[in-house]
């Protein structure tokens, strides 16, 4: 392994331009070290430690909005509690992240990034309505909405030559907002299926994970819930079955089956839906 240590934004920029390919960033490291023992020629390559840029471990409020730096860890919104009182999910969900010692590292944008389709931040982020901030070597920055991010498994749209310098979530008052993660222990494990579910002017977001080869958004759900049910509500939890279809394609894996998983995604949006909306009776 070998690693690029650089101290400033742009120093790291300067470093990706210098080598034949752009190095592979790491801010936290928490899950390329799990991985580290069957990661194979993987090992073998460039790292950017990203850990010292203090200057994207930020938390901002300007434009209507709350922009997370990059290297924001999931502890430093647990110990905020002005997101906790905006932004409840984000709490919700980052209490789920491992124990607190993963917490204390893992950063928001390394969830992203590291584009796993169980990822517990990726969701509320995505319910929120969040989009990455990317940055080019020339200094060009972009922004993408985190709900078009994911073009497939592990593929973003992202090039390998930027960064994540930011997550921006707009400032909305919501009705109504839910994580739920189920697993095979009430903590430290990883997502057998989960949903975030949030409701505000922007209309329903429903956002669910490790049921398809990315997060997703389930769109025609959130058309119907948008209509009040036009006229025909879900009366229980299999009613939804045909309306998340569309959006998702769960498999049978070590941890879970394809039908457990549609089947208790179903159950956890009309448990936590039912009376809050015309669609779900």
């Amino acid at each position: 392994m070998r690693a690029l240590l650089p101290n400033s934004l742009k120093e790291a920029m300067a470093m990706i331009t210098a080598e034949p390919s752009p190095p592979t960033p790491m801010a936290g490291a928490t899950d390329l070290l799990v991985h580290w023992p069957v990661l194979g020629a993987a090992r073998d390559r460039t790292y950017l430690d990203l850990s010292a840029l203090r200057e994207l471990r930020t938390i901002r409020w300007d434009n209507g909005r709350l922009t997370l730096g990059a290297m924001t860890t999931y502890w430093d919104v647990v110990r905020d509690d002005r997101i906790g009182k905006e932004f409840p999910l984000l709490v919700a969900a980052a209490r789920q992240v491992g124990a607190i010692q993963i917490q204390a590292r893992g950063t928001w944008a390394g969830n992203i990034a590291n584009a796993s389709p169980a990822a517990d931040g990726v969701p509320v982020l995505m319910a929120y309505d969040a989009t990455a901030e990317l940055i080019s070597p020339d200094g060009k920055t972009s922004e993408v909405a985190l709900d078009r991010f994911y073009s497939g498994y592990k593929q973003m749209a992202m090039r390998k030559d930027q960064l994540i310098t930011a997550i921006h979530l707009p400032r909305r008052a919501h009705s109504f907002g839910v994580f739920e993660k189920v697993g095979a222990r009430r903590a430290q494990t990883i997502t057998k299926v989960g949903v975030a579910a949030a409701h505000s002017d922007a209309g329903w977001r429903i956002v669910v994970n490790s049921v398809a080869p990315t997060i997703r958004r389930c769109r025609t759900l959130e058309r119907f819930l948008d209509a009040g049910g036009s006229g025909k509500p879900a009366h229980r939890p299999d009613d939804l079955v045909p309306l998340l279809a569309p959006d998702i394609s769960p498999i049978d894996d070590i941890r879970s089956t394809a039908a457990y998983r549609r089947t208790v995604l179903a159950r956890l949006i009309y448990h936590h839906l039912r009376g809050r909306t015309p669609a779900i009776v």
